[in-house]
């Protein structure tokens, strides 16, 4: 990690300046930490201790939810700007982690000490709005994933999920296989396969080896 004062300083202008005031801001780059995270890398997992929250400066954070047999379900997914509102509730009670967190691509995040969050929420303004509005948008994604799951057929949760993928990679073409999906939407590879061919073949998609292109 890194915790030089002038390039965290340079890190946050790039986004987060026009949001929070400049005291905040020099308290952030007093105690905060910078992080270059590779695509895949795990953040922090289900049962873990919470030390740090994260910042997101850019790149792709997803945050799923993992049931006693290891089934995964994906949630939702921070980009640059975003943090984890939702282990704030965490943090501020000193429980250990409900949720499991891990890159999606290349990120750098600033990590903030736990022990700064309730006590910013009562000094800063700008800090508290921060925590309300992402906490609100978390909650808004995590009711849209329930929605999917309950409500959609899964042709269409699949095409959701691929769409939304896009979004977040900024490329239309995907780097996944059948098997990542079907973790992801906690379904079967074979399901996944056929539901594929489906999208393929009403042109929606297109197959390629670990790859697929979203046809918008």
């Amino acid at each position: 990690m890194i915790n030089d004062k002038a390039f965290l300083k340079e890190k946050l202008n790039d986004y987060y300046s026009h949001i929070f005031e400049k005291e905040l801001i020099n308290e952030i780059c007093e105690l905060g930490a910078y992080k270059s995270l590779k695509s895949g890398e795990l953040i922090i997992n289900i049962g873990d201790n919470m030390t740090h929250i994260p910042l997101i400066l850019n790149g792709a954070v997803k945050v799923v939810r993992e049931d006693r047999n290891g089934e995964e379900i994906t949630l939702y997914f921070l980009e640059k700007g975003d943090t984890c509102a939702v282990s704030f509730v965490n943090c501020i009670n000193r429980r250990k982690s409900i949720l499991k967190a891990n890159t999606e691509k290349n990120t750098e995040a600033i990590f903030i000490p736990v022990n700064k969050i309730d006590e910013w929420l009562k000094k800063y303004e700008t800090w508290r709005h921060f925590i309300i509005d992402s906490y609100h948008m978390r909650l808004i994604e995590m009711v849209e994933a329930i929605d999917s799951l309950a409500f959609m057929k899964l042709d269409d949760r699949l095409y959701k999920f691929l769409s939304d993928k896009v979004k977040i990679m900024k490329d239309s073409v995907l780097k996944i296989t059948h098997q990542e999906i079907a973790d992801d939407l906690n379904t079967s590879r074979v399901v996944v396969s056929r539901m594929l061919k489906q999208l393929e073949n009403e042109g929606k998609i297109t197959i390629r080896r670990n790859r697929i292109i979203v046809n918008f």
